[in-house]
């Protein structure tokens, strides 16, 4: 049982959300929040699996509250799925490094949602296609990484082979298929990286993986 807390300012949306989710299998809500002060209190007493967050809230926004939830160690299995009507750059970039898990657009379909929510609870990073477009992007036409090889001396190798693979999208199956290595093998190698790096997750493994430069894209 995935247990869900959603958090949005508008009733309506959660009333929504809430329908949609509660007449799944194995899905339960568990609290629902009005801002971002709310949802930090909620996570700290419900301990959800994954928090649905708004970005644009009265008080504490999505962001500052994603962030809060990812700095406590007493939440550090809490995963953060952001949605909002927004596809900007400033909140791709924003949710990502402040620890969120995910980021998908409100406008996504319902079964996209549910599918979302399964790969966060997993401990996988999403990002929807028109964000994983913005993200690179980004890099692509962003000025180049301060210290290029700032981080990398603590990966090995194959670490760093196995990093820019998720970087570039591919899942711990793919990865074991291009390395012809087993799936296990792969995710060790996954885990082992975002450990040595202090990533919460595949989706600031992804980020890092940018401004480190391990991922240089050509520019525009």
């Amino acid at each position: 049982m995935i247990r869900v807390l959603l958090v949005d300012d508008q009733a309506l949306m959660r009333a929504g959300f809430r329908a949609l989710l509660e007449a799944e299998d194995g899905l339960e809500v568990v609290g629902e929040a009005a801002d971002g002060a709310g949802a930090v209190q909620q996570c700290r007493v419900l301990r959800p699996d994954v928090v649905l967050m708004d970005v644009q809230m009265p008080g504490l926004d999505g962001i500052d509250a994603t962030r809060r939830i990812a700095a406590e160690p007493g939440l550090a299995g809490v995963r953060v799925l952001i949605l909002t009507n927004f596809g900007l750059d400033s909140y791709v970039f924003a949710a990502l490094r402040a620890g969120a898990s995910g980021f998908l657009l409100k406008d996504a379909d319902p079964g996209d949602l549910l599918r979302a929510i399964g790969v966060v609870a997993r401990g996988d990073a999403l990002l929807a296609p028109a964000v994983t477009r913005t993200l690179i992007s980004e890099f692509v036409t962003g000025p180049p990484p301060p210290d290029p090889a700032a981080g990398r001396d603590v990966l090995t190798g194959r670490e760093q082979e196995i990093v820019e693979l998720v970087a570039r999208g591919l899942t711990n199956d793919e990865i074991a298929a291009r390395m012809v290595i087993s799936p296990l093998t792969a995710k060790t190698h996954v885990n082992r990286a975002m450990t040595k790096l202090h990533c919460r997750d595949r989706a600031q493994l992804v980020v890092w993986a940018y401004e480190s430069g391990l991922i240089a894209p050509r520019r525009r």
